[in-house]
């Protein structure tokens, strides 16, 4: 059975949703949301992501998944029937959203990775780099993500889910995901409970140290919840957008290739093996002389000295109640 990637309809629908917001901005209080020369870059590599994305999804589907799905559901008396033994799935409605569970899933795991591993992380930089939290930063897409991501998902046809099945919950979670970026829509009450909404998609772009690598989610936010990685928007904090360590350009090229080189610079500052193997693979911000922190090891530092504060206002509190008995008793 053939489908359509619903991502087709989706370019004209994200250009006029962006057309829109754009003019809104520069019509009502909000004239600084769009930056030309930053939206410029955003759409030049959406357009760049455009061309080679369905380059490189035909090869996947035909070559990878279809590959996969051929291999472990095999055609057994014209039956497809996957290795486990039981009969592959069809395309009846509760399958269609087993495997978007399946789908949100592996997004999670896909997107964590990308905050995770440097190596990811230079690819998916990217899409994080911009200090404009709006719909043209929805369509600033790294080009190099597009080469790993069908191995997060290739276990969903592996259990008998077709292909083309896939590709269309693929397209459906992207377009949840672009119109998550947007600051017009406030938080949602009952469907925060459940979803992954704007709010807290805020948050996810925000380079706060309270908010770094929180809120993976595509379309739910359970996984986050389950995993420990959820955390919704707190408006007393005045949220930075972007990253720590921004390219500092509008040349397309050096977005998407920045984090690239600074990788590259940081495994000359050893000769140890393990530590270029760590600058690669390890965290963002892990180095081996301690002159960069991964988000990790700053909140870890930041409890200590939280803990040490609290220790310190509690001991002066003592000392004062201590003195006072002393000089009671002395009276």
């Amino acid at each position: 059975m053939d489908f359509t990637n619903p991502l087709v309809y989706g370019v004209p629908f994200f250009l006029g949703l962006i057309l829109l917001e754009l003019t809104y901005s520069k019509t009502h209080d909000h004239k600084d949301l769009y930056h030309w020369r930053d939206l410029f870059s955003s759409v030049g590599m959406g357009v760049g992501s455009a061309i080679i994305a369905p380059l490189v999804k035909t090869i996947t589907v035909i070559l990878l998944f279809s590959f996969v799905y051929d291999l472990f559901n095999p055609l057994i008396n014209g039956v497809r029937t996957n290795i486990m033994g039981y009969e592959s799935f069809g395309y009846a409605w509760y399958v269609w959203v087993f495997c978007m569970l399946c789908d949100d899933f592996s997004y999670y795991w896909f997107h964590r990775q990308n905050h995770m591993v440097r190596f990811f992380w230079a690819a998916h930089i990217v899409h994080h780099s911009s200090d404009n939290f709006n719909l043209g930063t929805a369509v600033r897409n790294g080009w190099f993500t597009i080469f790993y991501k069908p191995l997060f998902y290739v276990w969903i046809v592996a259990i008998g889910f077709p292909p083309e099945m896939l590709v269309v919950c693929l397209g459906i979670e992207a377009l949840w995901q672009f119109q998550l970026h947007t600051v017009f829509i406030p938080k949602l009450g009952f469907l925060d409970r459940f979803l992954n909404t704007h709010t807290m998609h805020q948050v996810h772009h925000a380079c706060n140290i309270e908010y770094m690598d929180k809120n993976h989610g595509g379309i739910l936010n359970v996984f986050d919840r389950i995993f420990g990685t959820w955390k919704p928007l707190d408006e007393r904090i005045d949220i930075s957008y972007g990253v720590t360590q921004p390219p500092d350009s509008y040349n397309i090229w050096v977005i998407l290739t920045h984090e690239y080189a600074d990788i590259w610079k940081d495994m000359k500052k050893s000769k140890n093996l393990k530590h270029k193997f760590m600058y690669v693979f390890g965290p963002p911000g892990w180095s081996h002389d301690g002159s960069t922190k991964t988000v990790k090891q700053i909140r870890n530092e930041m409890a200590i000295e939280k803990a040490q504060l609290e220790k310190a206002q509690k001991d002066k509190k003592q000392t004062k109640k201590n003195a006072a008995k002393v000089m009671a008793a002395s009276a």
